[in-house]
């Protein structure tokens, strides 16, 4: 079972900040999950579309400037990051899960990640793309059907993993709270990856293992190992 740390590792590190990514790494996670917006057309890794909870800022992201929103305190003096700097972090040296929060996103992204591929050499086997509007990720698909993408869902859908399916999705992201054998071997026979979020202790690490999950997003990477 793979562990994918959530927002970085966000359970001693500021979420969604280089530091927090920068921890996972370190903690070799299997992939790094984070967040993206679109400020100023410029893609920024958080995740709230106010700031108040993750920054020392008021306000929404619709009203700060990309110079602005950088200027903030986002905890131990990180800044917001771009998604192009953590591009740049990441390296791919594991998998990087881009949660699209945005409406907007979807177009910025695919332009990044061509951006990316010539000058980063980034890898786009190395890249998961979900989000919960799937509108989105059927945008994704139709314009680059070589990216993986992951659909998320906040439920547990009558017809279990098929609404993935029809996405042509690689993994279907559920909540803890909402998956059982029924769904996790219906998206198996699919060829889907099970990903099941937000996993922070080793009881429920232990009840995802034993459905035969495919991984968990956790906010301690490096504790989950010995779970």
């Amino acid at each position: 079972m793979q562990i994918i740390a959530h927002r970085g590792a966000s359970g001693f590190y500021p979420e969604n900040t280089l530091l927090a990514i920068e921890q996972a790494l370190l903690a070799k996670a299997d992939g790094i999950e984070i967040d993206v917006f679109c400020v100023e057309n410029t893609l920024v890794v958080i995740h709230d579309q106010n700031v108040s909870r993750t920054t020392k800022g008021t306000g929404f992201l619709s009203d700060f400037t990309l110079k602005q929103l950088q200027q903030l305190d986002a905890g131990s003096g990180q800044q917001v990051p771009t998604l192009w700097q953590v591009l740049q972090l990441v390296n791919n040296q594991t998998l990087l899960n881009i949660e699209l929060k945005g409406a907007d996103t979807a177009e910025a992204l695919l332009q990044l990640i061509e951006k990316a591929e010539t000058e980063l050499g980034t890898d786009p086997e190395k890249l998961l793309i979900s989000s919960f509007n799937h509108h989105l990720l059927n945008y994704i698909k139709k314009h680059r059907p070589d990216l993986k993408i992951g659909a998320l869902t906040a439920s547990l859908p009558l017809d279990y993993a098929a609404f993935a399916s029809e996405l042509g999705a690689w993994s279907v992201n559920c909540d803890k709270d909402f998956i059982d054998q029924q769904m996790v071997t219906d998206a198996h026979q699919r060829g889907l990856k099970v990903l099941v979020y937000t996993v922070n202790d080793a009881v429920t690490a232990a009840k995802m293992q034993q459905l035969g999950v495919d991984g968990i997003f956790c906010n301690y990477p490096l504790q989950a190992r010995s779970w």
